[in-house]
């Protein structure tokens, strides 16, 4: 019931390795940091490109390339359908990244894939790993052991923390999310937040219809299945998961615990 099977589809996710298909779906939180430690990263070394510092003109990450986007043309079409397009002349930078002037990247641990659009204002804290045609918007903050799969969105002032985003999942406008994962194609409704620590201090337990199952972790924010959603101003409760196509109404608190796939939470 709260296997990781039981959430999600990974035949498509890059990082499938994360999970162990069988074991609770909040054991890939625990294996996370060493996962991303020991990930690959490119090697982003340029005056362009400074650490820790606000970008001061925009740049284009292309095949290992930090280019000026001086010469180029840049087409801002629908980033997560792969609507990124950078050209000189007629000739297409294929799987061309750009990251706006305003932008901050902090650390050497940022591997950002094909296809990406960072915008201005965006913060992002080494290590995250940002898949294809991942749209990180204006004033997000990535805090660190951030990863996403293809084709998601951190929005517009969205706060994101040893998360887990798998392909097609969007925290579009105002969300906070603390060891959390996102289903593929989850979706939040703006204002979304996603608490993360008791009170009372201790290790989170998930209420089942069975008891209490004790997840050994002291933070833990929500799992969403593939296909679920929240409501504008949502909020859940620490150790909150939701299974495949479940849907939090707007304006609502998720009490703890599992809610079977295709729960409606008023």
């Amino acid at each position: 019931m709260l296997t990781t099977q039981s959430f999600f589809d990974l035949s498509l996710f890059p990082h499938a390795s994360l999970f162990a298909k069988t074991k609770p779906v909040w054991e890939a939180l625990n294996t996370l940091t060493a996962y991303m430690d020991k990930h690959n990263y490119p090697k982003l070394t340029s005056p362009l490109l400074p650490d820790s510092t606000p970008l001061p003109v925009s740049i284009i990450l292309h095949h290992g390339n930090i280019l000026s986007t001086v010469g180029y043309s840049i087409e801002y079409g629908d980033t997560t359908k792969g609507g990124l397009s950078v050209k000189m002349g007629d000739i297409e930078l294929t799987g061309a990244s750009v990251i706006m002037a305003g932008a901050i990247l902090v650390g050497k641990k940022i591997d950002i894939g094909e296809g990406v659009f960072i915008e201005g204002g965006a913060l992002i804290k080494s290590p995250a790993i940002i898949g294809d045609c991942t749209e990180v918007r204006q004033g997000a903050y990535l805090r660190g052991y951030c990863l996403t799969g293809k084709s998601c969105v951190i929005g517009h002032t969205t706060e994101v923390k040893h998360s887990i985003f798998l392909n097609d999942a969007k925290a579009g406008h105002f969300a906070y999310l603390g060891d959390s994962i996102l289903g593929q194609n989850a979706n939040l409704g703006a204002g979304t937040k996603f608490a993360n620590l008791k009170f009372l201090g201790g290790n989170i337990s998930i209420r089942t219809e069975k008891g209490l199952v004790d997840t050994g972790r002291r933070k833990f924010g929500a799992i969403l299945g593939d296909q679920a959603q929240t409501g504008c101003n949502s909020v859940t409760n620490p150790g909150t998961i939701i299974g495949k196509g479940g849907i939090l109404m707007p304006n609502t608190t998720a009490p703890s615990g599992y809610h079977p796939p295709q729960s409606i939470i008023r």
